[in-house]
């Protein structure tokens, strides 16, 4: 066995990558960086498939799905950059690089990295190895290591849904095969323990429920054994109408024999068994028809009753998978006294009328007067629709016998009504109504008798239906949809490519008429294999093309539902094809069709009754990817109307991103953008509009550039800085920035390039990336002053003379910080006169020369308190409050600093929460309040997040190891002074740095001994 855990740090110097729950990587002990989800799921999509070349186009499949952004392999190489910049060894350079490029993609290098899914293999293999060998304790040993390396959800990205359920099941195999050499070792109170936190794969798992019975047997609780059977067996029958299997039968008879050498192996015998209080051996079985429960709704007929007189359901489908839960609802019982009403709706192809049919079957014999079925035809040809009178006369003839016709007279819809109800006052009957969209068409058709149920099934929500019941069919999950595919064209030929099956499921979105049209396809073309279809659908437009089969097409039964709509309906249903994020509000399409927000909400719930929208949260919105795949092919066909949807809402997102930025209305030259209404009340509400955005706020300006609007992909980027950093979200903020970048060459304002520099270089001091950012501030200015842009040329400017400065460059720095100051107020940029005097302050103050230090503290408040941005206030009064601390002001600067923390908190600013805190616990460490500074400042880092500056973290706990050392608390402060120098590229902020070292070497000095 090796004598290597599973996780341990490996001694040969690679790369251990993570991908058994949150992505991470180290070298040695210490972190590495990933980036962004996206960017960790370029790196998972590579680890899987190496060590094969993996085409840009495959990979672009394998992380965005059937969202692949127009910007195609551009956007990988930034990925692919910033992954080799994290994982390769300085100096490495691509031909020695853990992800090799060649042609048309690039190859992840096995042997240059180690990770935990290898570790799993070799693991899991030991333990099945140890286990056929007969070496029990071994493979529990390897089977225990296996195990720990799951840490939570793995992997991200499309591709790894199949990868995800193939470790689920191998995770699921473990902990069986755990708990078998625990029954087998006599260890059955332990491997029961295992077996009931063991992760359950399906309620039907007759192996786990075997081995259950076999370690309660082995516990001396046989009667339990006997009992989980028969729960094992009246839940096989009540869901799947079938018998346990033979292995699980031959368990239970083993129980009832009490057959130790069957259930418990080679230790049985001398196992932790008590002899249990059970039947004697020989005890019959107990019937099987004990645990039969009553069909669902039945009851006993009237005397005299008739048998079904008629059963006018259709055939039901073979294959319906994935549908247990829905057909448990729809067959429940139901109360005697009345009528019951299930509206069952989904969008089109989900399977709704398969499913209503198989819950009508199921429950057919509690129905003894009679099974109808009716088909309205909403979405069929026009002459195929059945309308209510229509409908009722059939459905009268129906329950009356066929030589019973319908009087004449009966033309009036209240007369046939009034026949129908008077018809089955004493019938208790079940009526399917099928491909309704109205609750007009339904009411009428509702029979009379006590205990009748009826079952509607429809794409449209029909709200104004009595209903005691609403259920809504979701497309299939990737293992339901995956099942029905192996229904479909034979396990063998799925199970041959079963990541390929996996792809050509979600290509399918799990709609299972796609899977079916799909299947049908590949039955016709035997030589065709499921990566060939799968890559002919390999972009969601495409897809549609290739879902068609004889009259069978997905895309026709969309364009039905579609075809019902009303033009005003129809509308924004071609704009919402067009939103550039998977999920949207009602804001979005409001700006898209230049409507008030609540009439926007109006056509948002209205296309979600007409099940062409999805609404996974209140207030939030999402097409299906195949539904959206019809939205953005009908927007397609009025090329003005979508070009003005495009324009309209990436205006939206600069507008959002201008509103909610410290920036403020001077900090971006006046433009259209700029001079009509804002959507937004405020920063706040522009603010929280983009928080609901989330992660996706990085696809915004991927689908800018995909479409050409190279522009609005540079503006969007720029106006987002402000709200990703302050929230701490540093990779999505470069993604963003280096996703736009390209484009500032191609777009028509040529302030860009200058300005997307400058954003890159603010991202970087706030990371403490201090000689990148000199370089991107470098790169900014001359592109400024080539222009003559005085705005561009100011801003980079302060940015430099910032970065100079903590580098050490103050003479420089104050040039340039001098240059910024002189040119904000010429372009009217309030946020830049601020930021460039609070750090023109902070240096003099650091020289000693505390009034001219105050003079510009004090201007940069005053300018800051106009702009009436609270982050920019905060800012400015936390410079103040520096300089009058070192001027012995302390009660000034308490003042000013609890007004600076209260600022920082409303905008929920963590950093500047953190930083202001910190302050304030320094001015009261210097009044002498050390118990109340250590209490502020480990409030301050409570409030640090994982995505904080390293500089901030150390700056944070250098100040409070200070205030430790102070109150006399050693051991604290030399903990706090030492995690300090341990936080990632430490040595890379060399005033914190310093000031820890001087902390120890005070405490040494003291004759302070390390723990």
């Amino acid at each position: 066995m090796s004598a290597e855990g599973p996780g341990e740090a490996r001694t040969d110097g690679r790369v251990r990558i993570e991908l058994l729950g949150p992505v991470g990587a180290r070298r040695g002990t210490a972190p590495l960086a990933l980036g962004p989800v996206r960017r960790q799921a370029v790196l998972a999509a590579l680890i899987l498939r190496a060590p094969a070349l993996v085409t840009y186009r495959q990979l672009l499949d394998d992380v965005w799905g059937l969202e692949t952004p127009g910007t195609g392999h551009k956007v990988l190489s930034s990925y692919v950059y910033s992954l080799r910049r994290a994982l390769d060894e300085p100096g490495a350079g691509a031909a020695r690089s853990v992800i090799r490029g060649g042609r048309g993609g690039y190859r992840f290098e096995s042997g240059a990295a180690r990770t935990d899914l290898a570790d799993l293999a070799e693991e899991a293999a030991r333990a099945h190895r140890a286990k056929t060998a007969g070496d029990l304790e071994a493979a529990l040993t390897h089977a225990d290591r296996a195990l720990e390396l799951f840490r939570g959800e793995p992997l991200p990205g499309p591709l790894a849904a199949t990868e995800r359920e193939r470790l689920a099941r191998q995770r699921r195999t473990l902990h069986q095969d755990r708990a078998e050499c625990l029954v087998l070792l006599g260890r059955h109170a332990d491997a029961l323990d295992a077996l009931m936190a063991a992760p359950l794969s399906h309620p039907h798992d007759e192996p786990l429920a075997g081995l259950r019975m076999r370690a309660l047997y082995g516990t001396g609780r046989q009667a339990e054994a006997l009992a989980h059977y028969q729960e094992m067996r009246h839940r096989l029958l009540e869901d799947l109408g079938m018998e346990p299997g033979e292995d699980l039968r031959q368990v239970h008879q083993a129980v009832l024999r009490r057959d130790d050498e069957r259930l418990l192996g080679r230790r049985g015998r001398g196992s932790d068994r008590r002899e249990p209080g059970a039947p004697a051996p020989g005890a019959a079985e107990p019937s099987p028809r004990a645990a039969e429960p009553p069909a669902a709704g039945r009851g006993e007929p009237p005397r005299g009753r008739r048998a079904p007189a008629r059963n006018d359901l259709p055939g039901d489908t073979a294959c319906l998978v994935g549908r247990e839960e829905e057909l448990a609802l729809l067959t429940a019982p139901v109360s005697p006294e009345g009528v019951s009403v299930v509206a069952v709706d989904g969008t089109a192809g989900v399977g709704k009328s398969a499913l209503v049919v198989r819950a009508a079957r199921a429950l057919a014999d509690a129905y003894p007067d009679g099974c109808l079925y009716v088909d309205l035809h909403t979405h069929g040809a026009a002459h195929e629709s059945v309308g209510p009178q229509r409908a009722l006369r059939r459905l009268l003839r129906a329950v009356r016998g066929s030589g019973d016709e319908i009087p004449d007279d009966l033309d009036e819809m209240a007369d046939l009504v009034a026949a129908w109800r008077t018809a089955t006052s004493e019938l208790r009957l079940l009526l399917v109504v099928d491909d309704a969209d109205s609750a007009a068409q339904v009411r009428p058709l509702l029979p009379a008798g006590p205990g009748s149920r009826v079952l509607v099934a429809g794409r449209r929500r029909l709200l104004g239906l009595d209903a005691d019941l609403r259920l809504t069919v979701e497309p299939l999950e990737t293992d339901d949809a995956v099942g029905l595919l192996r229904d479909l064209i034979g396990r063998s030929r799925a199970d041959r490519e079963p990541e390929e099956a996996a792809e050509l499921a979600r290509r399918c979105g799990g709609l299972p008429l796609a899977l079916r049209i799909a299947s049908a396809r590949l039955q016709n073309r035997p030589s065709w294999t499921l990566a060939f279809l799968a890559g002919r659908m390999s972009d969601d437009l495409r897809s549609l093309g290739e879902l068609r089969a004889g009259d069978r097409s997905v895309e026709a039964a969309f364009r039905m539902s579609y075809d019902q709509l009303t033009p005003e309906l129809q509308r924004g249903f071609r704009a919402l094809g067009l939103a550039p994020t998977a999920r949207f509000d009602a804001l979005t399409l409001a700006a898209m069709l230049g409507a008030p927000r609540e009439e926007a909400e109006d056509t948002l719930e209205d296309l979600v009754d007409a099940s062409l929208l999805q609404q996974p949260h209140p207030g939030r919105y999402r097409l299906h990817d195949l539904v959206r795949a019809h939205a953005r092919r009908l927007a397609a066909e009025a090329p003005e109307e979508a070009a003005a949807d495009r324009t309209a809402v990436l205006d939206l997102y600069v507008a959002a991103g201008r509103a909610a930025g410290d920036w403020g209305p001077g900090g971006f030259p006046a433009d259209a953008r700029t001079s009509g209404p804002s959507p937004f009340a405020g920063w706040r509400e522009a603010a929280a509009w983009l928080k609901a955005a989330g992660g996706e706020l990085v696809d915004v300006v991927a689908y800018a550039a995909a479409t050409g609007r190279y522009d609005h992909a540079c503006w969007i980027a720029e106006a987002l800085v402000d709200h990703l950093v302050h929230q701490g979200r540093y990779p999505d903020c470069r993604a963003v920035l280096e996703s736009a970048l390209p484009c500032a060459d191609l777009a028509a304002d040529r302030r860009m390039a200058s300005s997307l520099r400058s954003c890159l270089g603010m991202v970087d001091i706030y990371q403490g990336r201090f000689p990148e950012a000199h370089t991107w501030f470098t790169e900014a200015l001359d592109l400024g002053r080539a222009r003559g842009d005085l705005r561009e040329q100011a801003r980079a400017a302060a940015g430099l003379g910032a970065a100079e400065w903590i580098l050490g460059e103050v003479g420089s720095a104050v040039a340039h910080l001098d240059e910024a100051v002189e040119l904000a107020p010429r372009t009217g940029d309030d946020w830049l006169s601020v930021i460039a005097r609070c750090s023109l302050g902070a240096i003099h103050s650091q020289q000693g020369r505390h009034q001219e230090a105050l003079d510009h503290a004090s201007a940069a408040a005053a300018t800051a308190e106009r702009s009436g941005r609270p982050r920019v206030i905060s800012n400015a009064l936390c410079f103040t409050a520096d300089t009058l601390l070192a001027l012995d002001r302390h009660t000034e600067a308490t003042e000013l600093l609890q007004r600076a923390v209260q600022l920082a908190g409303d905008p929920e600013d963590l950093a500047l929460y953190a930083a202001s805190l910190s302050r304030l616990a320094t001015v009261a460490h210097l009044q002498g309040s050390l118990h109340s500074a250590v209490d502020i400042h480990r409030e301050a880092l409570s409030t640090l997040t994982p995505s904080a500056s390293t500089w901030l973290e150390m700056e944070v706990r250098v100040r409070l190891g200070t205030t430790y050392a102070a109150a006399g608390r050693p051991t604290e402060a030399r903990h706090e002074f030492e995690k300090a120098l341990t936080l990632p590229a430490a040595a890379d902020h060399p005033r914190q740095y310093g000031r820890a070292h001087e902390g120890l070497r005070a405490l040494d000095a003291a004759g302070e001994p390390s723990p």
